[in-house]
């Protein structure tokens, strides 16, 4: 470790110019480093613009600003969202490598969910230090514009529409790595491009665009809301005309002028607007613009230059208990209130199906039932289905459930949505505000959290998860339907049961 540290500060010559990094234990770090032009000013809710570049040598040993969003302190389950400080000038991404050098190792580019409306790269619980350091990658993770910053859609004078500015943004990161990270020690050929929930979305709407270029070899889609479709045009219309009531403001010219703490704050108004009781919703989504999304996200993986890419997909046993399983208005939920919400999705099967997800959790509350429907709805059918579809074209699907429950909340959240991402990255001391965590068995937790990370790695290196600490991992296919089960035991389940 001494030596490491005694090695000189590493200079790297990029596209945009000279940066000069960090060492930080076993790996080196640079982060903070522009990707994309300050999207401010005439800028703001532009496409990602080319970065002018610099003169001299930037200094990259700390994390840029984060995109602005509301902060959230707090929280029962993750303790707090966001990253301070927060500053329209975030179009930047940090990189972790074990040496800048020519070694060309494969490239994990994380991309960091959050609804949409909040998180970033700056947050330590996204380091790509474990993976650099246990997996000999180099490791970039990316800041993007989020909530009406990144996601309002408007129509201009010329009726084009102007929509998914926080897809331009993550497309410029990805065209960033392709120019430079060969600098940086990685291979620009042998790209994974990962990311949870709003992440996983991204990583999915990444493969479509470029044409016959494929900028990235594999994908990892952790808890991929695909039942949760984009906007319409004219979905996405009204909610930016609802926003700007909100707001105050006539037009996008007006909302240029506005200071983004205001159109930060105004996210709240839109939130209560759009929130409907027994529903896991959105302020803002994406939306199906023609260009930059022309299709549904998970498409981009079945057809096209998207389907030749590598996929490692799954989901958490109990998606849904992180919006529903700790709020007062959910807890004390009748069995009427769910099948109000119930019949909304199944008509008159809404009593039967009650009754299906009763007998399948014994002792199940209404709002267990509310959980395990809805995990199903958002996450894990429509996630099974794509896996079918996957494997009836004999394309490359590995598919997994994480099962290990958090005793944290006496139990209430089973295996929430967010649960896995300390086990994917290894890195439980950076999660130490994160209230779902406690009382967790460190054994227990340790040795999951090394089966999954290794997991990860094998397939980011060679595009097959498996290693000799887990049950043998088939892919999935339309004869054994192989899931595996991250749990206190795991297994390799054929067949997966339904719900």
């Amino acid at each position: 470790m001494g030596l490491a540290q005694d090695r000189p500060a590493p200079v790297v010559d990029t596209h945009s110019g000279r940066v000069r990094g960090v060492v930080e234990g076993d790996v080196t770090a640079f982060k903070g480093l522009p990707y994309a032009a300050p999207p401010v000013g005439p800028l703001r809710w532009l496409p990602a613009q080319p970065h002018p570049g610099w003169t001299g040598t930037l200094d990259a040993t700390a994390y840029g600003p984060s995109a602005p969003q509301a902060v959230r302190a707090g929280d029962p389950v993750l303790g707090g969202h966001g990253s301070p400080p927060f500053d329209e000038d975030c179009l930047t991404l940090n990189v972790w490598t074990p040496r800048a050098d020519d070694a060309r190792r494969p490239v994990l580019v994380w991309i960091h969910g959050g609804a949409f409306i909040s998180g970033s790269g700056a947050m330590p619980n996204y380091s790509g230090e474990t993976f650099a350091r246990d997996g000999d990658l180099v490791v970039v993770n990316v800041n993007y514009r989020l909530g009406p910053l990144g996601l309002l859609s408007f129509t201009s004078d010329d009726g084009v529409e102007h929509g998914n500015a926080w897809l331009t943004d993550q497309l410029a990161a990805l065209r960033w790595v392709q120019d430079n990270i060969a600098a940086f020690g990685g291979d620009p050929g042998n790209v994974t491009v990962a990311g949870q929930s709003a992440g996983a979305l991204s990583t999915a709407a990444l493969a479509g665009p470029g044409g016959d270029h494929r900028p990235f070899r594999r994908a990892i889609l952790q808890s991929a809301p695909l039942g949760m479709p984009l906007a319409t045009p004219a979905e996405a219309r009204a909610r930016t005309a609802a926003y700007l009531k909100i707001v105050g403001a006539e037009d996008i010219d007006e909302l240029r002028t506005l200071p983004w703490p205001r159109l930060i704050e105004a996210t709240a108004g839109l939130l209560a607007d759009t929130a409907e009781w027994g529903y896991w919703t959105a302020p803002f989504m994406p939306v199906l613009d023609g260009s930059t999304a022309p299709r549904q996200p998970v498409e981009n993986l079945l057809e096209g230059p998207g389907a030749e890419v590598d996929v490692l997909v799954g989901w958490t046993r109990e998606e849904a208990s992180f919006a529903f399983a700790l709020g007062e208005a959910y807890a004390s939920a009748t069995k009427e209130q769910v099948l109000r919400r119930m019949r909304a999705d199944v008509g008159d099967g809404a009593a039967e199906a009650f009754a299906a997800y009763e007998a399948a959790r014994p002792g199940a509350r209404p709002v267990d039932v509310l959980i395990d429907l809805t995990t199903d709805a958002a996450f894990r059918k429509p996630t099974l289905a794509f896996a079918e579809a996957r494997a009836a074209q004999g394309r490359p699907v590995w598919v997994y459930e994480f099962d290990f429950p958090t005793p944290a909340h006496d139990g209430r959240l089973g295996a929430p949505h967010c649960l896995d991402l300390p086990f994917v990255f290894d890195n439980f001391d950076s999660w130490s505000h994160a209230p779902f965590l406690a009382g967790m068995d460190p054994r227990l937790r340790d040795g999951l959290a090394s089966a999954v990370h290794r997991a990860w790695i094998a397939f980011i290196r060679t595009g097959d998860p498996n290693h000799p600490a887990l049950p043998h991992w088939n892919r999935y296919d339309r004869q054994t339907r192989t899931t595996m089960h991250f749990d206190t035991v795991t297994t390799a389940v054929s067949h997966l049961t339904p719900r």
